[in-house]
């Protein structure tokens, strides 16, 4: 099937029918971002949710100067909690150093927990060392999902310092944690590490276990190298 030309996207984006307009935002898939964002742009305020949350998702890909702006603003003011998450994830993606304070007011200002949690993930995805007080604080939080993803950030961000405060989730509940504390320990090269993950090694569920042996192969490999 021939591609459509950015014409037929434009005209497709404007169909009454949402499978229309979810379809032509599809197809800009393989277009330039400076052509695409005006054509998102139609879309950010649809009536479907599903569609705002593609083209949000979309404003995170398709990278230009005003995708950072139009991000910031549908954080900051939009009244759905999920947009405004969706938001906050695709700041992560621009991966511009900016969206450090943006995304902090979030995590404080914010009370949905949905939020935080694409704030948290967000914070790793732009490896801002200054997200560490925020990320320890969501240690703390009563949101299971908010600790795996503080957990997976700091890793992300090489947060050394957090070794000890992430210790404690050895013995998680959640599996997922204990996993996402498998994986973050790689990335913290500590003596703590290596025997918190050859713990982790032996652990009941499989994904935690084999996530313990890959970070304590890359833990050794960094060591073979220093």
């Amino acid at each position: 099937m021939a591609a459509l030309s950015l014409e037929e996207i434009s005209a497709q984006l404007e169909s009454p029918n949402l499978r229309d307009r979810m379809v032509a935002l599809a197809n800009l898939r393989d277009v330039p971002s400076e052509d695409a964002l005006p054509l998102i742009k139609k879309v950010l305020n649809d009536e479907s949710l599903q569609l705002r949350s593609m083209a949000i998702f979309a404003l995170g890909i398709k990278q230009t100067p005003e995708s950072y702006p139009l991000l910031v603003k549908i954080l900051e003011t939009d009244p759905d909690y999920g947009m405004r998450a969706d938001a906050a994830g695709a700041l992560g993606y621009l991966g511009d150093a900016r969206a450090f304070e943006v995304l902090s007011r979030a995590f404080y200002e914010d009370t949905d927990w949905l939020v935080r949690f694409s704030v948290a993930v967000s914070l790793g995805n732009i490896k801002d060392p200054r997200a560490h007080a925020i990320l320890i604080q969501a240690l703390d939080s009563e949101e299971v999902i908010l600790h795996q993803a503080a957990i997976a950030a700091l890793g992300e961000i090489k947060d050394i310092e957090s070794v000890d405060l992430i210790l404690r989730f050895a013995q998680a509940e959640d599996w997922l944690v204990r996993q996402r504390l498998a994986e973050a320990l790689g990335n913290l090269p500590t003596p703590k590490s290596i025997s918190a993950l050859k713990y982790l090694e032996k652990d009941s569920h499989s994904h935690v276990a084999e996530a313990a042996r890959i970070s304590l192969t890359r833990l050794e490999a960094t060591d073979s190298e220093s």
